[in-house]
């Protein structure tokens, strides 16, 4: 086997490692290509192409995210890892652990841990890497990795829900969401949401979103039903589909082009965040994105009383 295609078959496990690590498509994307690079500047041979690799481009992702956590610290409004809608990886012994961080709430989860934190935590609780191999990637020991493992590990599990939902009660749950939603009907939503929901939308300051989050069902369930009638008149659609693992949609113009994506994090029956990516810096991966504040401006339009002119 060459060495593009020892590459091309981890690429995959590369992009799903640096993905989680740095929460972000195209930050993962250029990760992966800079550990190409480098693999193809190093004349030895590594004993394991796979440990070698993950090496790389752990500590790429770790490089990245110090820089990185500078500029989400300066970030307008909530900040959310860019949507995922297909993880190229798959691993069948570590499916539970690959979808669980994969999910907005999870991913949210990994920005409390310090860079290392972080990749331990990935390397070890998604991945299943060894310490020895997790030592060599981040420069540490395995002793201080363990405690680096152990502290994320405690973080992580002081944040998780005490139970969580099973696929098939969210794909339920999400589509009688997204009737009710299309249906712009206030009790059907209401009635799927936790009495303490909160809807939430990240424009980075480039996209209209909501001045502060929404909260409570009644208030989620009004403002979600009062953008139906707007939406249909401009053509705006919502397509369901799996994001970052979750039930979610990807609302589109007339055109097809992306406005956002939407996710909806389910427990104990019923739905408790609403999270929406609006920032369309977040969503070119996704597809050829709108101008949403045209859209805004055609939306308002649409919502003023149209003259009668029958007289």
């Amino acid at each position: 086997m060459t060495r593009t295609e020892e590459f091309e078959e981890l690429r995959p496990l590369l992009f799903a490692i640096a993905y989680r690590i740095l929460g972000s498509v195209s930050e993962a994307e250029d990760a992966v290509q800079e550990t190409w690079l480098r693999y193809g500047a190093s004349p030895a041979q590594p004993r394991s192409t796979k440990a070698y690799l993950s090496a790389v481009v752990t500590r790429i992702a770790i490089d990245v995210l110090r820089s990185a956590r500078v500029r989400r610290e300066e970030y307008v409004g909530p900040w959310f890892p860019e949507p995922l809608l297909t993880d190229p990886y798959e691993d069948p012994e570590r499916s539970a652990e690959l979808a669980d961080s994969l999910s907005m709430a999870a991913l949210l989860l990994l920005e409390r841990l310090t860079p290392l934190e972080r990749a331990v935590f990935v390397l070890r609780e998604v991945f299943g890497f060894g310490f020895p191999e997790i030592a060599s990637a981040v420069g540490r020991s395995e002793a201080a990795c363990r405690q680096l493992a152990v502290r994320a590990r405690r973080h992580m599990d002081a944040g998780r829900p005490r139970f969580e939902a099973d696929r098939k009660e969210r794909e339920e749950l999400a589509e009688r969401f997204f009737d009710a939603f299309r249906e712009g009907d206030v009790d059907g939503l209401r009635e799927l949401l936790a009495a303490d929901v909160s809807l939430v939308g990240d424009g980075g300051g480039k996209a209209p979103q909501f001045a502060s989050a929404v909260i409570g069902a009644d208030n989620v369930a009004r403002v979600l039903a009062a953008l139906v009638p707007p939406f249909d008149r401009i053509g705006v659609v919502a397509e369901p589909h799996q994001v970052n693992g979750q039930p979610g949609a990807i609302f589109r113009d007339r055109d097809g082009k992306v406005i956002s994506t939407l996710v909806l994090d389910v427990l104990e029956g019923r739905i408790q965040t609403i999270r929406s990516v609006i920032s369309p810096d977040k969503l070119g991966h996704v597809g050829p994105v709108a101008d949403v504040w045209a859209l805004k401006r055609e939306a308002n339009q649409a919502r003023r009383p149209q003259p009668d002119r029958r007289s």
